[in-house]
């Protein structure tokens, strides 16, 4: 008789234990919980040590995998079209759910203590930006984790390497070695995942309790309500359009998406991501290239976040907004909304520039950062899901997205 198959937890299921454990150690005893967000710390720079030192080869290996500049040009400019497209689509989804659900419309507030939002206020500068994705010093953008200058950096190194043919064969044979060794190193870490999941979700219900929630909880329903419509109707359409199996897609990711969820960090499911899209039939010259950048420019959660806060703001301080005033939200967010990954307390940030330009105070955003750890579950969630489905689009309409249905 062959031996049982002995019986294995997947990571997905490992998370959830930890999820469980660690609402009941937090709820248990707020003491314990508040000491265990160091291993929850842990975990996040484990995981985000890995991803300079993965991300930077893959953009090169992935330049080079294209051969010509001609596919470069083609695929970063499909990228960043769709990224505008379906954030634009997802801001006014938000704006239009938030107007029809009349979110906040019933809530009064009073004094707001402003001293958490610090020196948030400030705006942002688009030249300063556009000048910082330019690197001065490419190892002090690696040192900071900056994503946008190393890719940046990275596709003129591809490019460099694939005018030099054989002679870069070494160096790009060095690169291959090491992104190897880099997912080994990858698979150690997340194997950690469900201790830092346990002393993540202990110290925040420690530290944040229930009250908060349900103070400001029609708005926390009505911006989660807005992250499922886009995941179980709007993404399966444009999944159906480009006929992408996207059941399958949320199957073979939904531990990472469920990993995110719990650690509010998208850093923690990319590393793994890349890996686990190549074995769902995504080409590595695409993938290197399309999701390191859809986690600066393709923020599909942060997207419907704001434009449902702005919306609930407005109502809660009986602002009633024209059509014009909107017209002008939207555009504002489709420019702001880009790039935020290098922007510190970027989805804050880009609330408060939002909430002031159409006359909203800054205590109204105050407010809603009594529940931001509860919404950014969501969001961060969200923005894998979508980062997700682009790379296989962009992949499919490169003839590079080959479904592997037995890979599981």
């Amino acid at each position: 008789m062959a031996a049982k198959k002995k019986f294995k937890l997947n990571l997905g299921l490992k998370v959830i234990i930890g999820l469980i454990l660690g609402l009941i150690v937090g709820y248990v005893s707020k003491e314990v919980g508040l000491k265990l967000e160091i291993v929850g710390k842990a975990f996040i720079q484990l995981i985000q040590m890995v991803i300079v030192p993965l991300v930077f080869p893959l953009i090169v290996l992935g330049i080079t995998g294209m051969h010509d500049t001609k596919k470069l040009g083609r695929v970063a400019f499909k990228t960043l079209l769709y990224f505008e497209i379906v954030t634009t689509v997802l801001i006014i989804l938000g704006i239009l759910i938030a107007k029809v659900t009349n979110v906040g419309g019933h809530m009064h507030v009073g004094a707001v203590d402003t001293s958490s939002l610090g020196n948030l206020a400030k705006g942002i500068d688009f030249g300063e930006f556009f000048l910082s994705i330019i690197p001065s010093n490419i190892v002090e953008a690696m040192a900071q984790g900056k994503l946008l200058p190393i890719i940046f950096f990275g596709i003129f190194v591809g490019l460099a390497l694939t005018s030099l043919e054989d002679k870069a064969k070494p160096v790009i044979t060095f690169f291959e070695a090491w992104l190897q060794a880099m997912f080994k190193v990858v698979e150690y870490a997340v194997s950690f995942a469900p201790v830092g999941v346990f002393g993540f979700i202990s110290f925040s219900v420690a530290k944040y309790g229930i009250g908060s929630l349900l103070s400001l909880g029609q708005f926390v329903g009505i911006t989660y309500l807005s992250f499922a419509v886009t995941a179980f109707v709007v993404f399966p359409i444009i999944a159906l359009i480009f006929r992408i199996p996207y059941k399958e897609l949320l199957k073979r990711t939904g531990d990472l998406i469920l990993l995110t969820f719990t650690t509010r960090s998208s850093e923690a499911s990319m590393p793994l991501l890349i890996h686990r899209l190549e074995k769902f039939g995504v080409s590595r010259s695409v993938t290197s290239f399309v999701l390191p950048t859809g986690y600066s420019f393709n923020l599909d959660g942060a997207s419907i976040y704001i434009s449902v806060a702005i919306i609930f703001l407005a109502n809660v301080y009986n602002l009633p907004l024209s059509l014009e005033q909107i017209i002008v939200i939207i555009g504002l967010l489709m420019l702001m909304t880009k790039g935020l990954a290098g922007v510190p307390s970027a989805v804050i940030v880009v609330l408060l520039a939002a909430a002031k330009e159409i006359g909203l105070p800054a205590e109204g955003v105050a407010l809603l950062l009594a529940v931001d750890f509860f919404v950014d579950m969501g969001r961060s969630a969200l923005n894998v899901v979508g980062n997700s489905l682009a790379t296989v689009i962009i992949a499919k309409s490169e003839k590079s997205f080959h479904f592997n249905a037995e890979d599981k």
